[in-house]
């Protein structure tokens, strides 16, 4: 692989690596590795992970890259496929953050999910995330990505970072995945540097500068600030980080990064280079608000409950129903929201106004419950609802939505299940079986 990269670019790293550039540009010509993030509550069985990524215990590299469309498993959300050293975020969280208590986070920049992904999965069943894009074309691969990943306790909002702002000093920990020049994908999009220039960096750096302003009142006292960066240059990365600890009440934080070969310490942050680590370009600082001069405004989730009379029926299809209080959106449709945060999740409502409204379950129907697919794919759903496992086969038909081998004749609502995950509903008639699979969700490519 080779790339026509701008001088101006050439002559960046060669100032910022010096005797190493050569080892950097071997590096970029090789193709890039192939890393992917078990999901832990979906994955119940013994991981025996080949080639481990250091810093996540639930991350390999793969051999090579598969068709990813063709594994049930993926559209199961049993894994993310995401670039390794972007992956350090959980190290870092791991290292600054209390992880046993009930914690208030929130993914600024979030789409397409692969860092949402990951801080739901560390979080506990008492934590609340928000995962917001400000791109209005971007929030539905987000949307779809963390209804796979099955994490109840979470929003999805489509705001500008400076729309937050009745959220002040709500969250103990923001990530700022900025918008940046993408320096560290020219590996992986090779038309990626035809839109770099000196001009596009300074716009990113000020556009960056912007959102960090806005992401600093969101901190409460004592929370952290993650700021990360899929580039190389200064003027992004530790120049950035720089002139926010002059402006705000924030220091930089450090990590025990020495058992991590090759992950090199950067002004106040930490870079990855492709010839050090396997993996892109990544920079990542950690900064910790100060500041004692904050607080946030409780709201109350402005829903219509449940009926009574119909909680029994809904207790039938949820695993632990006593865990969740059950809400009518105006549209019908059942969420449920874990009662452990019900203030917290009134607070995000009253303060955004474009933003999911906790995890769709299903909707009633003259009493009787239409299960929804995000309910097919949560692991709140109850093992006693019936299950139709599938082989690899007759699964990817079922997500082709054409007809697939039944062994035997099935009646009413099944949870279609491959490898113990569920995929979505089919509700047996009879003669025939119905495919709840939304459609918009289907394989389009040939199966076979």
């Amino acid at each position: 692989m080779s790339f026509n990269w701008p001088e101006a670019f050439t002559a960046q790293m060669k100032a910022l690596l010096g005797d190493e550039f050569d080892s950097f540009q071997a590096a970029i010509a090789e193709a890039s590795p192939v890393s992917i993030r078990h999901n832990s509550q979906k994955n119940k069985r013994p991981m025996v992970l080949e080639e481990p990524v250091n810093w996540h215990p639930y991350a390999e590299y793969l051999k090579e890259r598969p068709v990813f469309t063709l594994d049930p498993a993926f559209h199961a959300g049993a894994y993310y496929v995401q670039e390794a050293s972007s992956m350090f975020i959980h190290e870092a969280v791991k290292q600054c953050v209390d992880l046993e208590r009930p914690l208030r986070v929130l993914d600024l920049c979030a789409a397409p999910g692969g860092k949402s992904t990951l801080l739901a999965d560390m979080l506990n069943n008492e934590s609340i995330l928000v995962v917001n894009e400000v791109i209005k074309s971007r929030v539905g691969v987000l949307r779809e990505n963390m209804r796979k990943w099955s994490f109840p306790n979470v929003i999805v909002s489509n705001h500008d970072s400076e729309e937050f702002v009745e959220l002040e000093g709500f969250f103990d920990l923001v990530l700022v995945d900025a918008p940046c020049s993408g320096e560290g994908l020219f590996r992986k999009d090779e038309e990626a540097s035809g839109h770099w220039s000196p001009e596009a960096v300074q716009t990113c750096s000020a556009r960056q500068k912007r959102i960090l302003q806005a992401a600093a009142m969101l901190v409460a006292p004592g929370g952290k600030l993650l700021y990360s960066t899929c580039t190389y240059n200064t003027k992004e990365n530790t120049e950035n980080v720089e002139w926010f600890c002059r402006q705000q009440d924030f220091r930089a934080v450090s990590l025990e990064v020495g058992v991590f070969e090759g992950v090199q310490a950067a002004g106040k942050g930490y870079q990855f280079f492709p010839h050090k680590v396997k993996g892109e370009g990544f920079f990542l600082a950690v900064l910790e608000k100060t500041s004692h001069d904050a607080d946030y405004v409780e709201g109350k989730i402005k829903l219509n409950r449940l009926p009574k009379k119909l909680l029994g029926e809904l207790s039938k299809w949820i695993e632990e129903p006593t865990r969740f209080s059950f809400f009518l959106k105006p549209d019908n449709r059942v969420v449920a929201i874990p009662q452990s945060i019900e203030k917290e999740m009134g607070s995000v409502f009253r303060a955004l106004f474009k933003r999911s409204s906790g995890l769709e379950i299903g909707e009633f129907k003259k009493e009787q419950f239409i299960p929804s697919h995000d309910l097919a794919l949560s692991t709140i759903v109850s093992k006693a609802v019936p299950q139709l496992p599938l082989d690899k086969d007759n699964a990817l038909l079922y997500l082709k939505r054409e007809s697939f081998a039944l062994e035997v004749e099935i009646q009413g609502w099944h949870l279609v299940c491959y490898q113990e995950m569920g995929l979505g509903w089919v509700k047996g008639l009879g003669n025939r079986v119905n495919n709840y699979l939304p459609k918009e969700w289907r394989i389009r490519m040939d199966i076979n």
